[in-house]
């Protein structure tokens, strides 16, 4: 999902989106903004996404979402639910990407306002990835020493 009708990232990186799009793998939605993301108590199970130019919203079934930003972070979209810094990054517990809402992790651009680099949202994204395993693991013994 991207806001405008083309991208101003590296040509290279550029091409290996396309490629992959060529492939089947992704679809890309141009001039729509993500309004919201949908789900429940299992995770997520969409999103909501309006076109740029006005019109109506329509839901998009994804099982994860993943926030590629600029320099500044967008996270206008957790105002008043996830905990953040006045300059609007997401605020992740020490040596963590956890954030104050249990089950929901922060990784790169969002939650990185020192280093905002390629290399550390990848690393974050593994921890966050692995945190993630780790609670879901955690809710799966919860439910099955209870049954």
């Amino acid at each position: 999902v991207h806001r405008r009708d083309r991208l101003r990232a590296e040509k290279i990186m550029q091409d290996r989106l396309f490629e992959r799009e060529r492939a089947g793998k992704i679809s890309l939605e141009w001039n729509h903004a993500v309004d919201s993301v949908l789900g429940d108590d299992a995770g997520v199970n969409g999103l909501r996404i309006a076109p740029t130019a006005g019109g109506p919203a329509r839901d998009l079934p994804v099982t994860g979402v993943f926030i590629a930003i600029g320099h500044k972070p967008a996270t206008e979209l957790f105002t008043g639910q996830v905990a953040m810094k006045e300059s609007g990054y997401l605020i992740v517990e020490p040596n963590s990407t956890a954030t104050n809402i249990p089950g929901v992790f922060a990784a790169g651009d969002v939650a990185d306002d020192t280093w905002r680099q390629a290399v550390t949202a990848a690393g974050m994204g593994c921890m966050a990835a692995l945190e993630s395993e780790k609670w879901l693991a955690a809710r799966e013994s919860e439910r099955t020493a209870a049954a």
